[in-house]
């Protein structure tokens, strides 16, 4: 039974891409915030999927912790899971930063190359942080929000990686505050698993921290320790031993 609905939930996402992409298309044309809310449609259509055909639910703790200005998303990583919410529950603009390549992958790429979000070329060395920050600052100008996995990949449940500290310094450098996010979606979508577990996935929003006048280590520190303590909270059995970073 678990292949079976891993197989169906796979069908799904196959035989809606295709189709939503072409209509993404067509809507070329029209300003970027409808382009935006016709494209985020998708992955709220599989995370609906996902709690039908895999029982994945989900619970969100600190709504209320979301600004009404400018903010950027820093997120604990562990599964594709939380990059499917995050653009269909939050009702503002989301702008991930994601490396040049991922425009190339048919469909999918040319879906979010519409959306005028942040790509990097990760070959100009330190000139791609620059990149960031003019993007960044652009966007947040725009109402937009940025979001960022400061652990950079997906980690393994139970388990910690290096947080970098870009996220940070993009929010110093244009002042705005940090939204920390604790997300436990790895114990039902483990990375690179065909099979997924049903379950509860908690999605944990922080209360927004100030980076004005502040070193980007410091922030950084804050995030990872404020992130880190709330996964122990709402995953205690993922933690039985102090996670070395991974």
């Amino acid at each position: 039974m678990p292949h079976l609905r891993a197989a169906l939930f796979l069908l799904f996402e196959l035989l809606t891409v295709i189709p939503w992409a072409i209509l993404c298309l067509f809507c070329a044309v029209l300003p970027r915030r409808w382009r935006y809310a016709f494209t985020a449609r998708w992955p709220a259509m599989q995370i609906w999927a996902a709690r039908w055909l895999l029982g994945i639910r989900y619970q969100v703790i600190g709504a209320e912790n979301l600004p009404t200005g400018p903010a950027v998303l820093l997120s604990k990583h562990q599964s594709t899971w939380e990059t499917l919410f995050y653009p269909s529950y939050i009702r503002r603009e989301l702008c991930f930063v994601f490396k040049r390549e991922l425009l190339y992958i048919p469909f999918f790429g040319w879906g979010i190359g519409l959306l005028d979000m942040i790509h990097i070329n990760r070959g100009r060395g330190a000139s791609a942080f620059e990149e960031i920050v003019q993007q960044g600052a652009a966007k947040l100008a725009q109402g937009r929000w940025i979001i960022m996995f400061p652990e950079g990949t997906r980690t393994p449940v139970g388990k910690i990686g290096r947080y970098k500290s870009g996220g940070a310094r993009l929010a110093v450098r244009t002042g705005a505050p940090v939204v920390p996010i604790a997300v436990n979606a790895g114990r039902c979508w483990p990375r690179k698993a065909f099979i997924k577990t049903p379950g509860l996935v908690t999605v944990s929003f922080g209360p927004p921290i100030t980076t004005s006048g502040r070193s980007a280590d410091a922030v950084n520190t804050e995030v990872q320790q404020w992130i880190e303590a709330e996964m122990r909270r709402i995953s205690p059995d993922d933690y039985h031993q102090e996670s070395r970073p991974a």
